[in-house]
């Protein structure tokens, strides 16, 4: 068998868009999730290493001969789940496949985003890839034109319980290739043959095991788990970057960020976000005045113990991230192809130059833990920010400044309301991060009698993400009106430089509160400033993500 090419990849420049302008290659061993993101989200192009190409080739030989031979292995020449004892003939093995992806594709709910199509299109292209699935390199051609031209399967959210892998979902991502189902081309859904023809392709004809490789698996809650990390990362340094804003708003000290005093507790989150706070507030008149006077002591927990609470949520996020480079380079449907032999086992099918093991790498329960463990650790940045968002517009605790930050407080309510909002997210997010993972009911007959709810926990975390998001835009904007009133009490005082620029890039997009108006264009202004990653750039880029 043709062993991967692992050897590093040049990526190629960087379009305006973000995109890479050279292909990504695919060797089934080497995606990453900002690979990921770039052919989700920035239109990057997709292509089949060629040693892959071999050596996927090489597994379709071993399948192909097992079915010239007669033998019975599961998924092949046999019925699914619990119908395993089923021998199917041999001239009903092309047939198999495509009733396996029909009748499977029982997913109900609102489509999954763009986004998350692509990404399962180019995970599926890339499990493949690896040469332990037994399908024809066309199949990955074939994935990979869909998302060249832009042709998305429309996939339902609901219906996966992450074993045996995401199949209804697969399911659907897989129809069109046999001109099946319903797609979305250019924000039009059409039926998938019509969206075919117009593009010049002939549906494709399964083989033996192909619509098993295309439907056995975990790209749903990959593609669900490589986007939200993606979101996540962008997240947390715009966390940094609007909790700097509240601690100089709040007159809060810097003191308890010292390199040293982080040092003797040394979690690797802890010290990235502390070196971030001090990187924001550098060339603060506000602190070098509490230096001076030594006036403060302490903050509140929300403002103090910022680097222990952010930086236990990137911790939490780096586990996410050693989970998924591990699971969008792995072969998980069933059974796998070893072409070259090389597992001494005596449950495996000796075939001509090659093995086929029937196993359950396509459970979900990795992925599931880590994305259940990271929706609960994005939650906390929102649960801290609404904290602080209520001492900016407590007057009781908030250094002086007027009640709810409204220069006429009483007649105007202020940005009392936004925290009302921030405090009804943060108390939904307590619903959302109950563990998915936690559940299990049984399917098919009690044959697959474990089960890992994963895409649940990725779903219900794309959603704690966005409301975090949410709650964050509203700190920001609840921070910039709090340091306009005070910095204009501090003639030639001055904040941090970060936190200048994070002003400015705020009072951008929302200008100052003078009066009461309607909150709700600038909540939607804060939140895409928030989404788009431009106060995420102020505290810090390199290429190590925690700077």
């Amino acid at each position: 068998m043709t062993e991967p090419n692992l050897q590093p990849r040049d990526r190629g420049s960087t379009a305006g868009n973000g995109a890479p302008e050279a292909p990504i290659v695919l060797t089934g061993a080497d995606l990453t999730v900002e690979d990921v993101e770039a052919v989700a989200r920035h239109g990057a192009h997709a292509v089949l290493d060629e040693h892959a190409r071999i050596r996927v080739q090489e597994a379709r030989d071993v399948i192909e001969r097992l079915v010239a031979d007669g033998a019975v292995v599961y998924g092949v020449t046999t019925g699914f789940g619990a119908l395993a004892d089923r021998t199917i003939a041999a001239s009903d093995v092309e047939r198999l496949q495509e009733n396996l992806l029909m009748s499977h594709a029982a997913g109900v709910g609102d489509p999954m985003p763009r986004d998350v199509v692509r990404a399962m299109l180019l995970l599926r292209a890339n499990t493949i890839a690896l040469g332990h699935s037994g399908a024809r390199p066309a199949v990955i051609d074939r994935l990979l034109d869909f998302l060249r031209l832009g042709i998305h399967p429309v996939v339902p959210a609901q219906g996966s319980v992450g074993a045996s892998g995401d199949l209804a979902p697969l399911a659907h991502l897989a129809l069109p290739l046999i001109g099946r189902g319903q797609v979305e081309v250019d924000g039009r859904i059409l039926p998938a043959r019509e969206a075919l023809a117009t593009a010049g392709l002939e549906p494709l004809t399964l083989g033996p095991k192909e619509g098993l490789a295309l439907l056995n698996g975990t790209q749903l809650m990959s593609a669900l788990g490589a986007l939200l990390l993606a979101d996540a990362d962008r997240l947390v340094r715009s966390a940094s970057t609007v909790a700097a804003m509240t601690v100089e708003a709040m007159l809060g000290t810097d003191v308890a960020f010292s390199a040293a005093y982080q040092l003797a507790r040394p979690h690797p989150g802890q010290i990235a976000v502390a070196a971030e706070l001090r990187g924001l507030l550098r060339g603060s008149g506000l602190q070098a005045s509490h230096h001076a006077s030594s006036h403060k002591v302490q903050d509140p927990y929300s403002l103090r113990c910022i680097p222990q609470v952010h930086g236990a949520v990137r911790d939490a996020l780096d586990h996410l991230r050693r989970v998924l480079d591990i699971e969008l380079n792995s072969a998980t449907d069933n059974p796998l192809v070893f072409p070259g032999g090389g597992v001494a086992d005596p449950s495996a099918l000796a075939t001509g130059g090659g093995l086929v093991i029937s196993g359950g790498n396509f459970h979900g329960e990795p992925i599931a833990l880590a994305l259940d463990f990271a929706k609960l650790a994005i939650a906390e940045l929102g649960s801290i920010s609404e904290r602080r968002t209520a001492l900016l517009l407590d007057p009781h605790l908030n250094g002086g400044l007027p009640a709810f930050l409204a220069p006429a407080s009483g007649l105007d309510s202020g940005l009392m309301i936004l925290q009302y909002t921030a405090a009804a997210l943060a108390s939904e997010n307590k619903v959302l991060v109950h563990p998915a993972s936690a559940d299990s009911i049984p399917t098919s007959a009690n044959q697959e009698d474990h089960v890992s709810m994963g895409p649940i926990a990725g779903r219900h975390a794309r959603t704690v993400l966005a409301h975090v998001e949410q709650i964050l835009a509203i700190e920001a904007l609840c921070a910039a009106q709090a340091l306009d009133l005070r910095l204009a009490t501090l003639p030639g005082i001055d904040a941090g430089t970060g936190v200048r620029a994070a002003h400015e890039r705020v009072r951008a997009v929302a200008r100052h509160v003078d009066g009461d108006r309607e909150p709700g264009p600038d909540l939607a202004a804060a939140t895409e400033l928030v989404r788009s990653g431009a106060l995420a750039l102020l505290a810090g880029v390199s290429t190590d993500r925690r700077g």
